[in-house]
């Protein structure tokens, strides 16, 4: 019986049994298909949390008003919130019964002329040695990669607009009930961390308040400037570029230049100076904004360096489109605040303090 039992020598042998060819290639396949599975769950994923961040802020965003509400009126809390969903879903509503008609109008009327006038000013151009430069630079290959990356760029923001019903729904329920949700993270907390943190979650909250109160301060007054200047200068479908530059206030450093782009093209099918008033016009009310309402901004979050901030929105727009762009600046926000938190307080905890009166200048 013992002789026909293998020897542990042999079963160990037979266990490292080297896989054949075609068995390496099929393991390297596996592995490959498995990665790019959980890449593309993870990206999924990605953008499910993006969808409630922004819900989030929708919640955020009514909070506030509730508050203020709350503060002005005397009212109770439940009714200050109603008054708070109810009034901005009315004001919404008005002004899209009012404006409605007039707005669907000038969309028709900036659609049909637009590239009417973009081929204008490629006329224009090519009269000129340096607009013919210019103009062989965008040509061809470049033309049709520009051309790709417009209709990618457009296709992901109207996949955006299609996740807007979700959005609401999640703001609704966040606003409805956000503590039952606050209470649900702190239970995935130790019992010893968790004034850690309450006290992580309530600076994540106070700073995504101060981002939504400048920013739509922010897209208000840019929407009211330049509506109110193109018109007074005589610009056509003035409320409509007022609009868009008001919504791409969404996008830091990047939304101010695209939006000047059509309202400068229109403005040069009338006359160059026309075209040099337009840009000054939205160079004026950019100024204006970056130095009144941004630093309000900086008071209420933590200060975000330039460069920093365009990464983000370059890394969030390749993984995530419009919607990553557009919540570039919270995301960062709140990366810069968990890693504040959790690791360069921790690691500073344990260095001794040093008087400036201690310190010894070597030379």
């Amino acid at each position: 019986m013992a002789k026909d039992q293998p020897t542990r020598h042999e079963a160990s042998s037979h266990s490292k049994k080297e896989l054949t060819y075609i068995e390496k290639v099929w393991q390297t396949v596996a592995i490959v298909a498995l990665l790019v599975v959980v890449i593309l769950i993870a990206r999924v994923a990605f953008n499910v949390v993006l969808m409630v961040l922004a819900g989030a802020l929708i919640a955020t965003y009514f909070h506030g008003l509730g508050d203020l509400v709350e503060r002005k009126t005397k009212w109770k809390r439940p009714y200050a919130m109603l008054m708070a969903v109810v009034g901005t879903i009315a004001v919404i509503g008005l002004l899209l019964w009012f404006m409605g008609t007039k707005i669907q109008h000038q969309v028709a009327e900036l659609s049909n002329t637009l590239p009417h006038t973009i081929n204008n000013v490629k006329a224009k151009m090519a009269t000129s040695p340096i607009g013919q430069k210019l103009l062989e630079s965008v040509s061809d290959g470049n033309s049709q990669k520009l051309m790709t990356t417009a209709q990618s760029f457009f296709s992901t923001s109207f996949g955006v607009l299609g996740n807007i019903y979700i959005i609401m729904f999640l703001g609704i329920f966040f606003t409805a009930n956000p503590s039952l949700y606050k209470n649900g993270i702190l239970v995935l907390v130790p019992k010893n961390k968790k004034v850690i943190g309450e006290h992580i979650l309530d600076r994540i909250s106070l700073s995504l308040k101060g981002w939504l109160k400048g920013m739509m301060v922010s897209m208000v007054l840019v929407t009211i400037l330049i509506s109110v200047g193109l018109s007074i200068i005589g610009v056509p479908v003035a409320m409509v570029l007022g609009l868009i530059t008001g919504i791409l206030e969404l996008v830091p450093n990047l939304g101010s230049l695209l939006a000047m782009i059509p309202g400068v093209l229109l403005a040069l099918t009338i006359s160059t100076n026309m075209g040099i008033l337009v840009a000054a016009l939205y160079i004026i009310s950019q100024t204006i904004t970056a130095n009144i309402v941004n630093p309000l901004i900086q008071k209420k979050m933590i200060n975000l360096p330039p460069a920093l901030t365009l990464i983000s929105q370059l890394i969030m727009g390749a993984i995530s489109g419009a919607l990553g762009i557009i919540l570039a600046v919270p995301v960062l926000a709140i990366v810069v605040i968990l890693v504040d938190e959790l690791y360069v307080k921790r690691i500073n905890e344990g260095e001794p303090h040093i008087d400036a009166k201690e310190t010894v200048d070597v030379k």
